[in-house]
């Protein structure tokens, strides 16, 4: 019986370690330039939010600390998320 619950315990440690690390890689991603965020357009004072396809005229606000309207948007988004998530 030790054998066997040894076994029974290795195999679902196994299982979690592997969900795991396939949730953790999923979250870091690979670093490519086509998982970026944000792009900033300095030449036509545009910021581009990938995540949610935003894009603004406001260059100079952005980099004044100015986020309101983009974290506004990411709420949304993520609200909208959340509600058909719950849906399903």
């Amino acid at each position: 019986m030790k054998v066997l619950r040894a076994r029974v315990y290795d195999k679902f440690q196994k299982e979690a370690q592997d969900e795991y690390a396939e949730n953790r890689k999923a979250a870091v991603g690979t670093g490519d330039r086509s998982e970026r965020i944000r792009t900033y357009n300095f030449p036509q004072s545009r910021v581009t939010d990938h995540r949610i396809g935003l894009t603004l005229q406001k260059l100079e606000q952005i980099l004044q600390g100015n986020l309101n309207e983009i974290i506004d948007q990411l709420i949304v988004e993520e609200q909208a998320k959340m509600m058909e998530h719950t849906s399903e």
